[in-house]
């Protein structure tokens, strides 16, 4: 009994384990290890960087011509060594038609008797890959070999035949998505696939505390833009660092190339931690597999959350608003309160005194000293002593008059 629930959890376990590698394997396009790779007809990858440098020979009666996968192609006889070109980008590596499944183009090669063929470009030479046996029927069982030669002396060229055991189908990739830190640029995906440095977690590629935000451009053909959907978002670890993706490709906008989505990143550092954060984002396409890619987060220390934020500017306003009424209540009394000292001396309610001016003379204090005489004179239009005697008034002049005086 016990060694049936243990092949049971066995084999439970097994399938877990597989299951777990397929879709790690099927999760994310990342752009293969070298420049041999190319796209079939369906946008499938292939990746022959397993067959750099491996070399195919072919007797003929105008010589041994070799071609060394990737590399370059060469043609050795009696007269001496011929270049063909050199592989150097898998932009000339691309799909072919029925019966061809790939062909690539070598370039540069010498420039004896062929200065003028191809913009000074030399001898070239044109590879027809088909993935099997050759046409004709030879190369049964073998890792490859060259089907047939042809030359092109007009067009310093060479047209060769190449079967070969075509690797497993890889991904399909979603040709022509792109994302970048500019509209205009692809330093994280391009052509569907995911560059070196966010295909995984790297901490030389890792952003730094202090940038709260990130910003990406995400570009498509716009014939297929509606097959994008929106991002999904995971982090690791699941704790520590507040993740938010805003912006119009968040929300699924279609992407064009002349009318690029924006996916903002909004992150913050809630606990600071030795090792980088982890940030995986993918990008699900309809009937492809998804554009995946990693960002690598800093975290060296601890950020004031959003709520801290807001906690602080709610204070302030209260604080404001207190201030405000207690300024208001102060002015308010203020001003009564001289209003009735005015009237206890017998003095007349001051024209054109506002209530604005009042408080602002209460608060900030008198602009100037003015004595009581002047006051009378100045404010009231006849003082209330003009009925005094004269000689009181005299009295009084004179005493203004050396008020202050040695």
């Amino acid at each position: 009994m016990l060694l049936g629930w243990s092949c049971s959890f066995a084999k439970l376990a097994f399938l877990i384990g597989v299951i777990s590698v397929d879709v790690h394997l099927v999760a994310s396009v990342a752009m293969p290890s070298s420049n041999c790779y190319a796209l079939d007809n369906s946008s499938y990858l292939a990746d022959f960087t397993d067959w750099i440098g491996h070399p195919f020979e072919y007797d003929g009666q105008d010589g041994d011509l070799v071609v060394r996968f990737c590399k370059d192609v060469e043609s050795r006889s009696q007269t001496g060594y011929v270049d063909f070109g050199r592989y150097s980008t898998n932009h000339y590596f691309v799909p072919g038609s029925t019966p061809v499944n790939f062909v690539q183009g070598f370039f540069n090669g010498d420039l004896m008797k062929c200065e003028d063929s191809f913009d000074k470009m030399g001898r070239t030479a044109q590879i027809n890959i088909v993935c099997g046996n050759c046409l004709s029927g030879a190369c049964k069982g073998e890792l490859g070999c060259i089907c047939s030669v042809d030359y092109d002396t007009s067009k310093c060229r060479a047209i060769i035949e190449l079967a070969i055991p075509c690797v497993k189908r890889g991904p399909r990739v979603f040709e022509g998505f792109t994302v970048g830190f500019h509209p205009r640029s692809w330093e994280v995906v391009y052509n569907g696939m995911t560059q070196l440095g966010y295909e995984k977690p790297r901490r030389d590629f890792s952003f730094r505390t202090e940038q709260t935000h990130l910003s990406l451009y995400l570009t498509a053909k716009s014939t297929l833009s509606v097959l994008v959907g929106k991002p999904i978002l995971k982090i690791n670890p699941d704790k520590g660092l507040e993740v938010k993706l805003l912006g119009s490709a968040a929300s699924g906008s279609a992407p064009t190339t002349l009318s690029p989505s924006i996916l903002l990143v909004n992150w913050r550092c809630l606990t600071a931690r030795d090792s980088p954060y982890e940030i995986a984002i993918s990008i699900p396409i309809d009937g492809y597999d998804p554009v995946e890619f990693t960002l690598t987060k800093l975290c060296d220390y601890e950020q004031g959350g959003e709520n801290d934020a807001t906690r602080g500017w709610a204070t302030f306003g209260v604080l404001s608003c207190i201030f405000i009424v207690l300024s208001t209540i102060f002015c308010c009394g203020g001003f009564i309160y001289k209003s009735r000292v005015e009237r206890q001396r017998g003095l007349d309610a001051l024209p054109g005194m506002t209530i604005l001016s009042a408080c602002l003379e209460t608060v900030t204090g008198p602009r100037g000293y003015m004595l009581g005489g002047d006051l009378g004179r100045n404010f009231s239009g006849q003082s209330s002593w003009d009925d005094q005697p004269a000689s009181t008034q005299e009295t009084q002049r004179t005493s203004e008059r050396k008020y202050g005086s040695i």
